[in-house]
């Protein structure tokens, strides 16, 4: 990679911090009880269930991949953003629910605050 291929730190930083305002936002959302933040593979009926569909949460995943590969164009990374798609990728039934692994999150985050 060329130094012209390389973006400057500093243009990075609003995405990131856009990233993590918003990834918060839904944790705390998720947290108290709704669902589709990791995931959007969960069946939903927009006819019986149309409160269900969370485009912020979709939006989420989308800004995640695309920072996640602008960083490592960059040969960074953003351990909020790994986790958070690491946490995205658990779909096993005897996984835990979202609110619970929003809450253990959130509290991992704060613990390292």
């Amino acid at each position: 990679m060329s130094q012209y291929d390389r973006i400057d730190s500093d243009e990075l930083q609003p995405l990131t911090e856009a990233f993590h305002n918003q990834l918060m936002a839904c944790l705390e959302e998720c947290a108290a009880g709704r669902r589709g933040l990791f995931s959007d593979l969960e069946p939903l009926s927009e006819e019986t269930e149309p409160d269900r569909a969370w485009p912020a949460a979709a939006r989420l995943r989308e800004l995640a991949f695309a920072l996640q590969s602008i960083l490592a164009q960059n040969e960074e990374a953003d351990a909020l953003c790994e986790q958070f798609l690491d946490l995205c990728s658990i779909h096993g039934e005897n996984d835990p629910g979202e609110p619970k692994l929003a809450r253990a999150f959130l509290n991992e985050i704060a613990g390292t605050r």
